[in-house]
């Protein structure tokens, strides 16, 4: 691979696969991140990413959703491999706007594949990056496994399912190099603050309400989003084409756990009149809400020696203390588009 397209660079995990793979690995070929700059997809995450390695990283604003453009790209760059983050990715969004979603993850994946598929002859790999929810929701036992059966239960984890498929199906028909992986929910730096998290974070140094959906008690597995970037590569470097891989964190929660532990750490380190737990308020449920999701990683830890490297308690800690101490990032984020939507949901 020395000509490596990411798709979705500007995004919070996209952002942080090229920020590890400049920083923290051996690669020495080219990334060109494209990127079409929607609300969520940001330059200045990896504007010193952009400084230090100016030979090596090159951004182009294009949609997937732009096979034109997106093949100029392509045969400019002479891309060799693709890693495809890109992707409408929120499932309130997805409720309310599904045919974005239907766009971008169905109809751009498949832009992907048929350029990737056109330059067969010198590919060497097509990864896609999907998530948990595709396969539905779990009760309070079991786990998620590559094995487990599809059962979208939103627009946003159905669009995820057909673009699963359809990278299989390429793979198997067509012989294209590919891998997949299903990751559990992520954190960490860059979040865009519509995601729980940096919400809350973003909330309770405001001292606004809170807002966790239903009672709280719906479990998520989170994974620290280095921990995703390093699976990733590790797939990318080592995994069998045609094959998925399951990510996971090791880390189950509550959603209103999470939120009490973002509370307590600011309260520690920024104390208020009142703790900020007084600032959480219960909202009516989104439509479809999955229960639980666990993911099963023996899989990638068996064969191809990954783990995830960070606890919970830890990577949420960095987490907070990255937004206190990216201040500027943040005042950027919140004068955009997402604040007129977050109004519309939770006041």
């Amino acid at each position: 691979m020395k000509n490596l397209m990411v798709t979705g660079g500007c995004g919070f995990i996209g952002s942080n696969f090229i920020r590890y793979i400049f920083e923290e690995t051996n690669f020495d070929g080219r990334i060109i991140n494209i990127d079409k700059l929607t609300y969520a997809g940001n330059l200045s995450n990896l504007k010193d990413i952009a400084q230090k390695f100016p030979e090596r990283y090159v951004f182009q604003q294009v949609d997937i959703c732009d096979e034109q453009n997106l093949e100029h790209v392509f045969n400019v760059f002479k891309v060799d491999a693709i890693c495809h983050f890109a992707a409408e990715s929120h499932v309130d969004r997805s409720i309310v706007h599904p045919n974005d979603f239907i766009q971008t993850n169905i109809i751009g994946t498949f832009n992907l594949l048929q350029i990737a598929k056109k330059n067969i002859a010198g590919f060497n790999l097509f990864h896609h990056v999907s998530t948990d929810e595709v396969y539905g929701s779990l009760g309070e036992t079991g786990f998620f496994t590559e094995t487990t059966p599809y059962k979208p239960n939103s627009p946003y984890s159905a669009s995820k399912a057909s673009s699963d498929h359809l990278v299989r199906a390429y793979s198997e028909t067509y012989k294209l190099p590919a891998t997949i992986s299903n990751c559990s929910n992520n954190y960490g730096p860059y979040h865009f603050p519509e995601k729980l998290i940096p919400l809350i974070i973003l909330n309770a140094l405001e001292e606004k309400p809170l807002p966790v959906y239903g009672d709280g008690t719906n479990i998520r597995d989170w994974l620290f989003v280095k921990d995703h970037a390093k699976a990733i590569w590790k797939i990318m470097k080592n995994g069998k084409h045609g094959e998925t891989y399951n990510v996971g964190g090791n880390n189950e929660m509550k959603n209103i756990d999470v939120v009490t532990i973002i509370c307590e750490i600011l309260d520690e380190i920024q104390p208020t009149k009142q703790s900020r737990k007084n600032l959480i308020t219960f909202v009516k449920d989104r439509p479809g809400h999955d229960k639980r999701y666990a993911i099963d990683f023996s899989k990638i830890k068996n064969e191809l020696g990954w783990m995830p490297d960070e606890s919970f308690e830890k990577g949420i800690r960095k987490t907070v203390l990255w937004y206190l101490q990216n201040k500027e990032w943040v005042n950027q984020i919140k004068s955009g588009e997402y604040l007129s939507w977050i109004k519309k949901q939770y006041n």
